[in-house]
């Protein structure tokens, strides 16, 4: 392995892991993606005509082949599932576009095959065209412009529609933990959205609730209930809560650090400045990579 097989590989490496990311929702799983790529790169002894090409094909079926694997895991996942949360200091340059790495995005993707999942993130975000992403996945161009458009069919509404103020954003969600800290009903009614969706993954690992709350009232219910109990939310414990706010997959977020491990919550707004859907991660093998 040569110094310019090196460079090669190190130039190619923030594409590949933004590339598996996407098709695994899992921070941990597409490092360890790009590091088997890595290995099969340093056993090619630098004979490939296109570096950035084979690394970006082998890259795209290593992932495939970890989907088509977790098949069954992901079938028999206990709760609603989240993708691992892409977190990001609020001081930092957004490492990436917030509407593609939405956590509604990611969940969209996860309606698609293995392939059409690899054909519309290769062709759609990272702009591969039909001709290159028929080579990277070993199909014909008419079979993957087949692909792309059953993919389009399913995420035609996946992504967001505006663009999140961040500054507002967080100030909605600081506003939102208040409320509930307080106890305040009201104050919870008026900063959601009457469709609001919370999804909460736990895993099966950590407590959490096995589907999704839908709905302004759902959601607030639950909270009351927990108060009723004399349990706070969103952890089980009394007491003030301590958090930092930081950007999750694009979206205004927290992390928190209850006894019994860390956890994060992501708010994601809409066009009125309610809070459409909050999703909160439980699940400790998720998180792991909070504490590296």
């Amino acid at each position: 392995m040569t110094t310019s097989d090196l460079a090669a590989f190190e130039a190619a490496r923030p594409r590949l892991q933004r590339l598996a990311y996407r098709m695994l929702g899992s921070v941990t799983e597409a490092e360890d993606v790009v590091q088997d790529a890595w290995i099969r790169w340093s056993q090619t002894g630098g004979k490939v005509e296109d570096p950035a090409a084979w690394l970006v094909r082998t890259t795209s079926r290593l992932c495939i082949d970890r989907l088509r694997a977790a098949k069954v895991r992901r079938e028999a996942y206990r709760g609603p599932w989240l993708p691992e949360p892409l977190i990001e200091d609020l001081n930092e340059d957004p490492l990436e576009r917030a509407e593609d790495v939405s956590v509604a995005f990611l969940l969209a993707l996860e309606r698609l095959s293995p392939l059409e999942r690899a054909v519309f993130l290769l062709h759609g975000v990272f702009d591969e065209d039909y001709a290159a992403v028929a080579r990277a996945l070993g199909r014909s161009e008419a079979a993957v412009r087949q692909l792309a458009s059953r993919a389009q069919a399913h995420l035609k509404a996946a992504k967001p529609r505006f663009a999140v103020d961040q500054a507002a954003a967080t100030r909605l969600a600081s506003a939102f933990m208040g409320a509930a800290e307080r106890g305040d009903i009201a104050g919870l009614r008026g900063l959601l959205a009457e469709d609001a969706v919370m999804i909460t993954d736990g895993g099966g690992k950590r407590s959490a609730a096995l589907r999704p709350l839908v709905g302004a009232a759902d959601i607030v219910a639950m909270i009351q209930g927990l108060a009723w109990r004399g349990r706070a939310w969103p952890i089980s414990t009394e007491g003030s809560l301590s958090y930092r706010a930081v950007r999750i997959n694009g979206l205004p977020g927290l992390v928190l650090e209850p006894d019994d491990g860390p956890m994060t919550i992501a708010f994601q707004p809409d066009e009125a400045g309610r809070l459409a859907a909050i999703y909160i991660t439980r699940n400790p093998e998720k998180l792991a990579h909070l504490s590296r």
